[in-house]
Formats: C-alpha cells, sequence, structure tokens
C-alpha cells in the first residue's frame, strides 16, 4: 500500500513511519517542520522520504498515486490549540476537511484521522464509548468532533474514512513530546526528583502507549474495508484510565526517591474515563500491549541511558507551545503560522 502520513516528523509520526515501513508499505511523510529542532535520541528507526509542506498548501496533485493517508499534523493539543484558536480552527478544522476532500477527488480510497477522547471532556465517571454523547471543552478538542462529523459525510463506495479517539499518549519517541502527563511526570520525576501536581489530582484521563496508537493505525490500513469505513474507535485499553495523582505514584514507584505533592483544584473541567472494548473487538489485529506501569520504567531506562538533563527536559523543541512561541517570537513564522 502507499501511505502519506502527515506529520510523520512528529511524536507519534516518526515511529508510525517506521513501523509502516517495516510492514513493507510505501510511505511517504509529509510535514511543515515546527519541532525539528526536538530529536531526543536515535534508535535505528527507518524514515521515510518526507515533502516539507504545510497541509494547507497541499493539492490534489500532491495526493495522487495514494492508496492512503493517514493525518497527523494538526496543532496538537489543549494549550497550543488556545493559543489562537482562530488558527486552531483553521488548520485543524478547515484544513483537515480540505484535505480529505481532496483525498477523496484524488482518488485516495482510505484516510485514517488520529481524532481525540478529548472530545468527550466531562463526565461523572462513567465509561465513555463511541456512542457516548461528547462535550469538548477546549477549541482543540471541538475540532476534533468537527473533522469527524464534516469528514464522515464524505464517505461513500469510493472513500472510506476511518477516525481513531486516542487516549493521551505516552511512551519514549525520538522527537520527544514532555508535554504529555505522564512523559512530563516522568522528566519532572527523574530530573528533580519531585512531583508537584498544581491541581487535587482527581480528573480522569485515559492513556495510551504511543506504539499501541501506530498499532491501531497500522491495522486500520491492513483491515479489511468493511471493518472500518466509517468507523469511530476509543483507541487505548479500559483498564488505563487514572486520576493524575494515581498516575503521579505510578511515575514515582518507577523513579526511586521520588516525592509526591498534591495541590488543590485548578479548575479544570476535562475529566473523563474511556472504554476500548470496541476496539479490541472490532479492529483485526489490534491488542494495546502497555500500560502506565511499564511505560513509566521504560521511560526511566531511556532517561538513564541518555542521561537526561534538567536542560534537555526543559527546552523548548519538546514542548509545542514553547516551540511555536519561539518560532513565532523569532519571527520564522508569520501570524498565520505560514514559514517566512
Amino acid at each position: 500500500m502507499r501511505i502519506l502520513v502527515t506529520g510523520a516528523q512528529g511524536y507519534i509520526g516518526v515511529p508510525l513511519a517506521s513501523m509502516l515501513l517495516q510492514r513493507r508499505h510505501d510511505v511517504v511523510g509529509l510535514d511543515t517542520g515546527f519541532y525539528c529542532d526536538g530529536w531526543l535520541y536515535d534508535d535505528g528507526l527507518s524514515v521515510p522520504p518526507c515533502i516539507k509542506k504545510d497541509i494547507r498548501h497541499l493539492t490534489e496533485i500532491d495526493l495522487e498515486g495514494f492508496d492512503a493517508v493517514v493525518h497527523l499534523a494538526e496543532l496538537s493539543n489543549d494549550p497550543l490549540a488556545q493559543l489562537d484558536p482562530r488558527l486552531t480552527f483553521e488548520i485543524n478544522h478547515r484544513g483537515t476537511v480540505n484535505l480529505a476532500r481532496m483525498c477523496k477527488t484524488a482518488g485516495v480510497s482510505r484516510f485514517v484521522y488520529t481524532s481525540s477522547c478529548s472530545v468527550y471532556g466531562t463526565g461523572s465517571g462513567e465509561y465513555k464509548t463511541e456512542e457516548s454523547n461528547t462535550a469538548p471543552q477546549t477549541p482543540y478538542a471541538q475540532c476534533k468532533l468537527l473533522v469527524e462529523r464534516d469528514v464522515l459525510a464524505l464517505a461513500d463506495e469510493a472513500f472510506a474514512p476511518t477516525f481513531l479517539r486516542n487516549a493521551t499518549a505516552y511512551g519514549p519517541s525520538p522527537r520527544m513530546r514532555f508535554d504529555l502527563v505522564l512523559n512530563n511526570l516522568a522528566g519532572l520525576a527523574w530530573t528533580t526528583r519531585e512531583i508537584r501536581l498544581t491541581s487535587d489530582g482527581t480528573p480522569y484521563r485515559p492513556l495510551v502507549h504511543v506504539l499501541d496508537i501506530c498499532a491501531a493505525v497500522t491495522c486500520a490500513l491492513e483491515a479489511p474495508r468493511a471493518a472500518v469505513e466509517r468507523q469511530i474507535f476509543n483507541v487505548g485499553h479500559s483498564r488505563e484510565n487514572y486520576q493524575i495523582r494515581e498516575l503521579a505514584e505510578i511515575v514515582a514507584d518507577a523513579f526511586p526517591g521520588c516525592k509526591v505533592t498534591v495541590g488543590s483544584s485548578d479548575g479544570d473541567t476535562r475529566s473523563y474515563r474511556v472504554s476500548c472494548e470496541k476496539i479490541h473487538a472490532a479492529l483485526p489485529g489490534f491488542r494495546a500491549q502497555q500500560d502506565a506501569a511499564s511505560g513509566a520504567r521504560e521511560l526511566r531506562t531511556l532517561f538513564e541511558r541518555i542521561g537526561l538533563s534538567r536542560e534537555t527536559f526543559e527546552h523548548r523543541a519538546f514542548t509545542r507551545v514553547k516551540q511555536l512561541q519561539h518560532l513565532l517570537r523569532t519571527d520564522q513564522l508569520d501570524e498565520n503560522f505560514f514559514w517566512r
């Protein structure tokens, strides 16, 4: 299968492209290069050829000859999206829907979109399924839901979209992110030997290892069309729902000598648990393999191997909003996030 992976130089994109190449797919990457300053370590991953281009500049000609597109290239978390909500809707919603339309016109038959469990937003403790009511709390989550609606409307016998609502990712990637909750807690535990929660730690978050996300994408691409077309899947494992303070304790256990302190409620209303039963029952070949405790130990092993310093942990290149602010401040990007 010939596959275009947008966002191929990002946190998920790098290990995903390598996994697809190992599966002997013909892979081409596309990335605008916002985060190329951040490369934490080398692990011998295979890297496909990559086109440097903003998705807003893509044309149908760019998409011709591909059997599938995996779309990762968006402003990638809540704080970054809130930096400029207008641009978030321009890139994450309108940009993605326009890409899907061009894919359909260009004859791309498979479109795998990485959505987010953040669309659920709030809950009273129940496990959210793909049929549960949604309550997006941020522009980032709102855009995910709008994309699902508008791209689903494009589906027909020739164009088969699949929507993967990823839980919060964690785990090592050469293009590392330390603005994800478990990765951030692990970095704090390693560099400061202390985890100070600014909140009371009661909100729930579902988690999923980055390689399990990559496996879900790969299975969605390789599955019979009838199993995945027009389908929404929560990506993760139902057992991997944690309160933030639970995660802090799990991480502290993996980093001996680390102390945990808890603050008071910070007003963040996002709290939800998700069920991932559907993906395990309906997506051929998929099984979430990792858990938070093994992920924390894996990160500790990596930090020991590379000698992670506090300076590196706090470097702007590994936190999405810091990196974008740097590119804007140094006049490398204009007000619409286009390279000057």
